[in-house]
């Protein structure tokens, strides 16, 4: 009886706290709340399966593209790298992950050769035609391919925004492409902030509510 009261009153105890913490005030695009961006199945480029829950108690920093990419694919991962040196030993907290929309030519091995050359703590996620087409579906990514002169050259159109996954799992921001460099660091430190403040919270809760049960379940036995 104890122990599902203390298992009981600890859930409550979080769900109070995650409804009280208002968050920061964001300078980019605040989607706090959105009914996508939910859940990403993929590989990575190691060839483990990935899922989104796999990075929580981390920021997550979302991108889609492809390594032939000309301009916006390896700037938005050049600066994704400045900001988390900028953070030093904070990064440790901050997954960065970019997802490829050309499977065709984006193998496991071009994937991680491409990414970890900006960082190697990136991690490149792929799947097969539907598997991407799914992921991209789910955080409302649009991408085409688009045939050049060169016989069976291609390039890819695709969505450029970046997006910001909290260390609860949450999709909070979208970030443009034009302003990674100046937003993405300082929203990332905020996050982490954010949930370091909300862990000694819970942490010195629960504390408390341990010491009222036992001293509750003392009674008991009198």
């Amino acid at each position: 009886m104890t122990t599902t009261c203390r298992s009981s009153l600890a859930a409550l105890l979080i769900a109070a706290l995650a409804a009280c913490n208002a968050g920061p005030a964001f300078r980019s695009t605040d989607i706090t709340g959105v009914d996508y961006g939910r859940s990403l199945d993929l590989t990575d480029h190691t060839g483990r399966p990935r899922h989104l829950a796999d990075f929580r108690g981390k920021a997550v920093v979302l991108f889609f593209g492809y390594t032939h990419c000309p301009d916006v694919c390896p700037t938005t991962l050049a600066e994704a790298a400045q900001a988390l040196k900028a953070l030093g030993p904070d990064a440790d907290r901050v997954q960065v992950l970019f997802v490829t929309v050309d499977p065709e030519r984006d193998t496991r091995d071009v994937l991680a050769s491409y990414v970890t050359a900006f960082d190697p703590r990136f991690l490149g996620l792929y799947g097969d035609a539907e598997a991407t087409k799914r992921a991209a579906k789910e955080f409302k990514i649009y991408y085409e391919k688009r045939p050049e002169s060169a016989p069976g050259s291609y390039s890819m159109d695709h969505s450029s925004q970046t997006y910001v996954v909290d260390p609860q799992g949450r999709l909070r921001l979208l970030v443009r492409q034009d302003r990674i460099d100046d937003e993405l660091r300082p929203q990332l430190a905020m996050l982490g902030e954010q949930v370091q403040v909300l862990e000694e919270r819970l942490d010195k809760r629960a504390t408390l509510l341990n010491e009222r049960i036992d001293e509750l379940a003392g009674r008991e036995r009198f």
